[in-house]
Parts: C-alpha cells; structure tokens; sequence
C-alpha cells in the first residue's frame, strides 16, 4: 500500500486525538509531522513526538494536512490552509473558518462524501454537534426526505478545549469541598459546575436575531451538507457539566410518513450508526458510555403524536472523536478509497 507524509496542526485535545486516530486505525503514514506554536516533545498514546513551529515552506512535501482547530478557534488553516494547498497538500480543517465558503466542501463521510474531488484541496470538518446528527439523519432522510428538523443540544465541556475541562474540574472540586465556595470563572460568562446555560459560542447573530453562533453553525451546516439552502433547521445549543459527549434531542418532520419501527431499522443497517433503543430495560445512549467510542449513537426513537410525519430521537457521540478527529480522519480515508489523493 502507498504512504503518506501527513502533518497535523495544532496539539490541543483535537490534535492529540488525530494523533491516536491516525495510529489506531493505521492510516497510511510515511512520515508524520506535527505542528504548533512552540518547538517541544510532546508524548501521545505513549509515543513521544518533535512537535516544530508551523512556516509558511512546511508543508511542500505533505500529502496530507490535518488542522485540528479547536471548535471556535481562529488562525491556524487561516495562517497556513491555503499556503498548504498551493504546496500541494489536501487540507482538512476542523476550525470553522471556511465551512460556508463556497469553494470548500463541507464533509461527513458516511453523509456527502459525493462532495469531494480532485479539484476541492481545502475540505471543512462540520461543527461537532452537526456531524453526529446528520449521521444520524442522513438515512431517514433518503427514505423519507426531512422537511423540517428542531434540535435542542447539551454539549460538553470538551468541545471548548482542555482549558474548559480543568476549569469543570477545578469548580467541581472546590464545590464539592464546600458547597458554599464562590470557584473562579474564566472560560465561560457563568459557572459551569452543577449548571448548564443556553449560550454556546458569540452572538445573537445579525442574520437570524436571537441565535448564537453554535445554533447558526448548526442551521447553517446541515443545509450546506444536504444540498438544502431552504430546508427549514433551528436549534437550541446548551452547555452541560459534561466532560466528554455530546447529546442532541431531534424533533424531525419528514415529507412521507416513517414509524419508529422503519426508524430503527434503517438506522440499525446504516454505517456509523449504534442503535440502542430499549427504554423500558434503561437502554438508551448516554455520553458517558458513548466517550471513548467512534460511532453516533441513537436511542428514544418515537413518533411525535402533535405532527403529522414527525419523530423524535435522542443523538449521543463523542465530540472529540467522531465529532472531530474521528470525522477527519475519514475523510483522508475516503480520499483515499475515492482515489482522490
């Protein structure tokens, strides 16, 4: 099998992950190199790497460039993205700089892999919450076509960066010493121990009053990557005191009907989809048996009894892997397999 020389930007929790990603599931690599904004060794997974400062002559010999691009985080692919391409690399953003530019694909593999080719060197990594529910929408929506689609969000801490662990950690600890305790606040406008709040990422945005960014990604993303400019999309982005995982509960109304049953079905033969769906034995997906693990999980699969056509489901997967080194990682496999590379 032919190698790759494959570089990754960035080392942060999204980085280090890549790192895992490309070894646990053997891509192709000849030669790995690993960018930040400091020289230093850097041990991941029990390998220990030359982590050099990213120029902007890095990236001539690469075939492959993954930027990590912690969710929110600006600079990196901005810096070098385009540098990369014109050295000939595929690029593979996991910031959000360039999701809705309309000369970059936007990609979940098992979703629209359709929109790679040879000619789109500069691919974009979705937001976390949008990849795992558009994995899982995806297949109902080719049986039944969505029309509609409401997602309320309670997303991790992890998806800010390790900073915003810690201070989970730090604030859950001084309050479980003293529950009286006033815990420093840095990463987010409020306390997140013991507390959740409606405000994911900068806002209200200009474009649709009300909406924070993370909600506007959401709306945004899943039209671009259903080829669905009118598709009707809203969400509701909370933050829990959660360290790893994601959970999503989806009301989607679709053009035909489709029971629960079909649902589950479908679903239980789609690729990267776990369906666990008992309630009445307590099965159902919950982040803290989804961390660690590559596949979106579904559950509470029911027909909405106030609209006609409509079902909802509760989405749980891992935002670090599957929301974000996972997915990326499949797209250079499915380059790969598409012998786009």
């Amino acid at each position: 099998m032919k190698k790759y020389n494959v570089g990754v930007v960035g080392i942060g929790l999204v980085g280090s992950e890549m790192v895992k990603v490309i070894g646990k599931r053997n891509f192709p690599v000849d030669k790995l190199r690993i960018f930040a904004t400091r020289e230093r060794m850097e041990e991941i997974a029990g390998q220990k790497y030359s982590i050099e400062v990213a120029k902007n002559d890095s990236f001539k010999d690469i075939d492959i460039v993954f930027f990590a691009g912690t969710e929110g985080a600006k600079g990196a692919s901005r810096q070098f993205g385009w540098k990369a391409v014109e050295q000939g690399a595929f690029v593979i953003d996991n910031g959000d700089d360039y999701r809705m530019d309309p000369r970059v694909p936007l990609v979940v593999p098992e979703v629209n892999s359709h929109h790679l080719s040879k000619d789109k060197r500069f691919i974009a990594n979705p937001n976390c919450s949008t990849i795992q529910m558009v994995v899982a929408l995806a297949p109902l929506h080719r049986a039944a076509r969505m029309k509609r689609v409401v997602v309320s969000t309670y997303q991790s801490v992890s998806g800010t960066g390790r900073a915003a662990v810690t201070e989970l950690e730090r604030q859950t600890a001084a309050l479980v010493s003293d529950p009286d305790a006033t815990p420093e606040i840095s990463v987010y406008p409020k306390r997140i121990a013991f507390n959740v709040f409606p405000h994911i990422g900068t806002g209200p945005d200009g474009e649709f009053p009300g909406y924070y960014r993370e909600e506007v990604k959401m709306i945004k993303e899943t039209r671009k990557i259903f080829d669905a400019p009118g598709m009707a999309v809203s969400a509701t982005c909370v933050r829990v005191p959660v360290f790893f995982g994601h959970s999503e509960s989806i009301n989607v109304q679709f053009e035909k009907k489709i029971s629960a049953e079909e649902a589950r079905d479908i679903l239980r033969k789609s690729p990267g989809v776990r369906v666990m769906d008992e309630p009445q034995n307590n099965v159902y997906p919950v982040p803290l048996e989804a961390a660690g693990r590559d596949d979106v999980y579904v559950g509470r699969i029911r027909q909405d009894p106030s609209c006609e056509n409509a079902l909802d489901i509760w989405v749980v997967a891992d935002n670090i892997l599957k929301g974000a080194a996972l997915n990326a990682v499949q797209i250079g496999e499915k380059l790969l397999e598409m012998n786009l590379l």
